[in-house]
């Protein structure tokens, strides 16, 4: 069974391809949790419940109502009929964590299916779980962006850093790109060290670091350090610019 949390047509925010025109599917579920982002969204009883800025999309047991099951492909395609599309524009796959589907018939339909109608996509994915190219050869036509996660997610080592499903993912797609979330408290020597650590399974690939945060003042307030971070290291800077523009809004 497949969840989808909500869909929008917007821009691309963050990573290589900001400001390009992207129909964005959130899909519900993750395999992490990162409370470490500190991010707090509030359930209908009122319970806040912490962790990524789409925590929403993480915890069916606090905002089950936003979840919706999908049993046949033919749901999934309907979406792109709600938006008036100036043509194959792109296709942004992100959650949660889109890839607990990736060996799902109705999501490698999906796939198949945008792929045939001339669309790219791309996943946001932790980069933490494996694909089968072989099996599943739609996947080597899309772009991954690798939102790998850092110590600052709180997130045990062993389950955020798979060296071998990075290598895996960045020698078989279509193009792949690392990109980290960080905050302005964490950037010293031991994250420059984690970093490195990170991309020596993929060297060849873009590196862009983004800030921190559910809202244009927390995004806003991690941005200057960071921007220092990567003239430093050589790295590329991505800014959120969903959210310095919207704000906390979400279906944007």
């Amino acid at each position: 069974m497949v969840y989808l949390v909500e869909h929008f047509y917007s821009i691309q925010g963050e990573g290589r391809y900001v400001g390009t025109p992207s129909l964005f599917f959130r899909f519900g579920g993750c395999n992490m949790k990162c409370i470490g982002f500190g991010c707090k969204e509030t359930a209908i009883d009122g319970t806040e419940v912490m962790g990524c800025d789409t925590v929403y999309a993480v915890n069916r047991e606090y905002f089950s109502q936003n979840w919706v099951a999908i049993g046949d492909v033919k749901e999934l395609l309907q979406v792109l009929e709600l938006y008036d599309l100036p043509g194959a524009i792109d296709i942004v796959l992100t959650g949660g964590e889109p890839l607990i589907y990736a060996h799902d018939a109705i999501f490698v339909a999906f796939l198949e299916a945008l792929v045939a109608k001339g669309h790219r996509i791309t996943f946001e994915t932790n980069g933490s779980l494996n694909i089968d190219f072989e099996k599943f050869p739609v996947y080597k036509e899309a772009v991954f962006a690798l939102s790998v996660k850092l110590s600052n997610s709180q997130e045990p080592l062993e389950k955020r850093l798979r060296g071998d499903v990075i290598f895996n993912i960045a020698s078989n797609a279509k193009d792949a790109f690392f990109k980290f979330s960080i905050d302005r408290d964490s950037i010293t020597m031991a994250l420059e060290d984690e970093i490195e650590s990170v991309i020596m399974h993929a060297p060849k690939i873009g590196v862009y670091c983004m800030p921190v945060g559910g809202t244009k003042a927390e995004v806003e307030a991690n941005t200057e350090p960071l921007i220092e971070f990567c003239k430093a290291k050589g790295y590329n800077f991505s800014d959120r610019l969903h959210i310095r523009i919207w704000d906390a809004n979400k279906g944007v």
